[in-house]
């Protein structure tokens, strides 16, 4: 993660020159996380729910190729007729796709391979775009620009799977050096008292780029309560785990509890306690855990399970989106290089994914995207539920606050945390 990510642009344009730069700027995003890696690094799939970062790079070059080449050049020829195979994802109106579970066998393409076909892509669409037809260009513009979207949360997704390979690995490796200290200082946790009443989430605009799951824009009720002023410590939540937090089922529902047992889960994901020390695996490698930086990776069963020992509950996504509209989306996002949650207040926008106590649904009159774009959200509401406000390893140019990550209940190798709301 080099200083040249922290300049920020945003996505906001759909200008031919304004969008091949953006293009050219994210696909350099993606080169540069993985700048760190060694040739190994990018075979390896430590879980069923990562993928190696070949895959990625390869995948989302695939996206541009399929939805945007492909598409609106009926004479196209890939650059491989099995890339199309061993690259899709999930999109079944395109056609057969390798398993998920088993993209850490593909040594072949090769990882020289894959970044040339990054290249050749990357050619191709600069040149598609100079040359198309001016009664496309509006579907072009917003099929490139969701490509984009797409190709953030891919690199997220890199950092997330990184760090899970990393972790996996006896050794501990490290992605990164730290670059400046872990902030240290306690921040008070204090409450904002919050009106009830007849809300509007959701978006209409045609201005800006959203996903079709933040639409439409509709009305909702809610009660009057309170939201936290920061994200939920380590200390905090080590006092939980000092309770008994993770072997007494009264503050866990009973997916959350049966998951835990089966699992043995005794702590968050990646931490450790060595000779009576608490240590957290970060991408800077194995460190003290800070009490004082916001307890990360959490799965909504522990978020949950702690809110209820803490006499709180998880904010409804409306409850966070209703405060987000009101706040500048500034936080600590990717462009600050620093890949790990800091300590400190608000936290509202970056740091780590919030969980929700919302089920991921469609809103009131959803429609999906039409054709294969209709695959990309609206086919998941089901048994996932809400993340607001983005992370660490987020894109700033690609949050707003109505956008809604999701994730099934389980997960946490995610950069998620707690924030917690109560009734008045």
């Amino acid at each position: 993660m080099s200083a040249s990510l922290k300049s920020h642009s945003a996505i906001t344009g759909n200008s031919r020159q304004t969008l091949i730069a953006d293009y050219q700027r994210i696909r350099n995003i993606s080169l540069q996380i993985c700048a760190p890696l060694m040739a190994d690094d990018y075979q390896i799939q430590s879980g069923v729910e990562t993928s190696p970062p070949k895959w990625h790079l390869a995948h989302v070059t695939w996206f541009f190729e399929t939805f945007l080449l492909e598409a609106f050049d009926p004479d196209y020829r890939p650059v491989s007729p099995v890339y199309g195979y061993l690259f899709n994802s999930y999109y079944q109106t395109v056609g057969a796709m390798h398993a998920r579970a088993k993209r850490g066998l593909l040594s072949r393409p090769t990882v020289e391979q894959v970044f040339h076909y990054r290249s050749e892509i990357d050619k191709r669409i600069v040149e598609f775009l100079d040359d198309c037809d001016e009664s496309h260009w509006q579907q072009v513009a917003f099929r490139l620009t969701l490509g984009l979207h797409h190709e953030q949360q891919h690199q997220e997704l890199l950092l997330m799977d990184i760090k899970h390979n990393f972790w996996n690995n006896p050794l501990k490796p490290h992605y990164l050096e730290r670059s400046q200290p872990a902030i240290e200082a306690p921040v008070k946790l204090e409450w904002e008292e919050r009106s009830g009443g007849l809300v509007k989430i959701g978006t209409d605009s045609n201005e800006d780029f959203t996903f079709d799951n933040e639409t439409p824009r509709h009305q909702v009720w809610q009660e009057p309560h309170r939201l936290s002023s920061r994200l939920i410590t380590n200390g905090e939540f080590l006092d939980f785990i000092e309770d008994g937090g993770y072997v007494r089922p009264e503050w866990w529902l009973s997916d959350s509890w049966s998951h835990i047992r089966n699992n043995q889960w005794l702590s968050p994901l990646y931490w450790e306690n060595l000779d009576g020390q608490w240590l957290e695996f970060t991408l800077y490698g194995l460190e003290t855990l800070n009490p004082s930086a916001p307890v990360a990776h959490i799965s909504y069963y522990e978020a949950d399970a702690y809110a209820r020992w803490a006499g709180k509950r998880l904010p409804s996504e409306a409850e966070l989106e209703t405060k987000l509209l009101e706040i500048p989306v500034t936080g600590h996002f990717s462009e600050s290089g620093v890949v790990h949650p800091q300590a400190g207040e608000g936290q509202f926008f970056g740091s780590l994914w919030e969980w929700t106590a919302s089920p991921y649904l469609a809103y009131p009159r959803f429609k999906p995207l039409e054709g294969s774009m209709g695959e990309y959200n609206g086919k998941f509401m089901c048994n996932q539920w809400v993340l607001r406000g983005g992370s660490c390893v987020t894109p700033e140019d690609h949050i707003r606050p109505t956008y809604r990550n999701f994730f099934y209940p389980q997960d946490r190798w995610q950069f998620s945390g707690i924030r917690l709301a109560d009734d008045l």
